[in-house]
């Protein structure tokens, strides 16, 4: 196994216990591994991004921290405690995949993760505050069925932020958004970030990427470079180099 290599600023002493930790992490459904030895760290209130192409164990890694699957070896911490429902009810989880029913109105489906999540009083005005938010009041009376594919990306997250969690986890949140679309949902996930949430968000898009605090490149269920956007360009030796070309970098150095 080789070592990922991290150009971020090293980590000082008296630093807050990290919001994410995952240390050398090993999990496989058969052969070969999905996640081989992976580390990394996410520290409070920044947007994280985990970027590489399909197969590199992004999606896997985002069901360890919601408590969805357990690592075959290696430590995962979220909120400092080991995935459980006590810690996952603290965090927003958006799958790839929008997790929502049909046949239910927009606001019914808010309103079922809400009570999911434990919520009493104080419900209904939450539901209208997440659905305001994802610009879908609106529509709140319409069956999702009738509800276009950016409009569900939209629901999907209404229903994670509904109980305001202090960690929001997103998995390719933003596939088959319109460019008006993707904007809108990263002004957001900086507004949250600046309140002190913690965002981790996996990728395979260099849009996306630009816009995160600070990024792991993912391949082969490993990480090989961590650090800002800036510090992973700066790091090819080229001043006018793009995210693209700074992967491509750490993929050939192997």
């Amino acid at each position: 196994m080789k070592a990922s290599r991290t150009v971020a600023t090293e980590k000082k002493e008296g630093d807050a216990t990290p919001v994410v930790e995952v240390v050398a992490v090993e999990f496989n459904y058969g052969k070969p591994r999905v996640l081989d030895g992976l580390s990394l760290a996410v520290a409070e209130g920044m947007s994280f991004g985990l970027l590489g192409p399909n197969g590199a164990g992004k999606t896997t890694l985002i069901r360890m921290l919601v408590g969805l699957l357990r690592p075959l070896k290696g430590t995962v911490r979220v909120l400092g405690e080991v995935p459980s429902p006590r810690v996952t009810g603290r965090i927003g989880y958006m799958p790839q995949f929008p997790a929502l029913y049909g046949e239910l109105t927009v606001a019914h489906n808010v309103d079922f993760f809400a009570r999911m999540y434990g919520m009493g009083d104080g419900r209904r005005q939450r539901v209208e505050e997440a659905l305001r938010l994802v610009g879908l009041w609106e529509r709140r009376g319409d069956a999702v069925l009738h509800l276009s594919g950016g409009m569900r990306q939209r629901l999907s997250l209404a229903c994670a932020l509904v109980h305001r969690p202090p960690l929001l986890i997103l998995d390719e949140p933003t596939v088959g958004l319109d460019p008006e679309l993707r904007a809108t949902f990263w002004d957001y996930f900086h507004q949250l970030t600046a309140q002190g949430n913690t965002i981790v968000i996996s990728s395979h898009t260099m849009d996306d990427a630009a816009h995160c605090d600070e990024l792991a490149f993912l391949r082969a269920g490993r990480v090989i470079a961590q650090g800002s956007p800036t510090q992973l360009r700066q790091a090819t030796g080229r001043e006018a180099a793009t995210l693209e070309e700074a992967f491509l970098h750490f993929v050939r150095r192997g």
